[in-house]
Formats: structure tokens, sequence, C-alpha cells
């Protein structure tokens, strides 16, 4: 049996940028281009009324893990991808990056579907397997 998966909401009335964080590898692409906006170290850590709803879709397309998405007001739009083509990319010293719509057997027989970037462990280190959760920057992996 799977755990219940935390999803966090931060509204600036117009967008809601949606957070799971078990899906974050921490690469802090988000503080770096809207500090502004993300800052671990506050309560809450996003202020999603500090940037505008191009700025937040425009920072939420970078997040490479997925783990930042987001839902418009009054509409379907959210920041996930729609595109038909599954792209993978090789992340340097990093996990291996999904963006498409994907359907993950786990272990224990659990399948998820997954909408957007997803990030899978390559250092095998990971406490969240088969997803990344950022452990290979603390071990040092390089591939």
């Amino acid at each position: 049996m799977s755990e219940r998966e935390i999803v966090k909401r931060y509204s600036n009335g117009e967008l809601t940028v949606v957070w799971k964080p078990k899906k974050c590898i921490h690469s802090g692409i988000c503080v770096k281009t809207l500090p502004q906006v993300y800052d671990p170290n506050e309560k809450p850590w996003i202020k999603a009324e500090n940037a505008t709803v191009e700025e937040l879709k425009s920072q939420i397309e970078l997040c490479p893990s997925g783990a930042l998405t987001y839902e418009l007001e009054g509409t379907e739009e959210n920041g996930s991808t729609s595109k038909t083509d599954t792209e993978v990319r090789v992340r340097e010293n990093g996990p291996l990056l999904i963006n498409g719509v994907l359907t993950v057997t786990l272990g224990d027989g659990t399948v998820e579907k997954k909408t957007g970037n997803t990030a899978f462990c390559r250092c095998g280190a990971s406490n969240n397997k088969p997803y990344c959760d950022g452990t290979h920057r603390s071990m040092d992996f390089r591939g």
C-alpha cells in the first residue's frame, strides 16, 4: 500500500502553484529563477503573489522533477505537458528526466500515472526509488 501523496497549493488569485514535495529533487531552479517567490527559509516558502502569472508559468515549466505545476483559475490548463511525444534527457551527474505521459509500475505492483517532468534515480541511492530525491549530490555521483 502506498502512502498518501502530500500536495501543497499556493495561490495569487489567478494561478495556483501546486507543489508535490515527494517529487522535489531540490535542484534550486525555482529559487534561482524567482527568489522573490521561492524562499525555503520562509513560511510559507512559496509566495505566488510576488510574481506575474506569466513569470510563474515560465518558471514552473523549468522544474526538472515536475514537483511544481500550476492550475489557472477557471480553466483546465495546468503546468504539465500536453505533448504526445515523450522526451528523455540525462542530466549530467543527476537524474534521468522524462517529460511526457507515463505509466510507472512500482516494485510492489502499484501503478502511478505521471504527466509532465518525472526525475528517475540514476545513482541508486535515492530513498524514493525509482524517483530521484536529490541524494546524488550528497554522494558526489558522477555519470
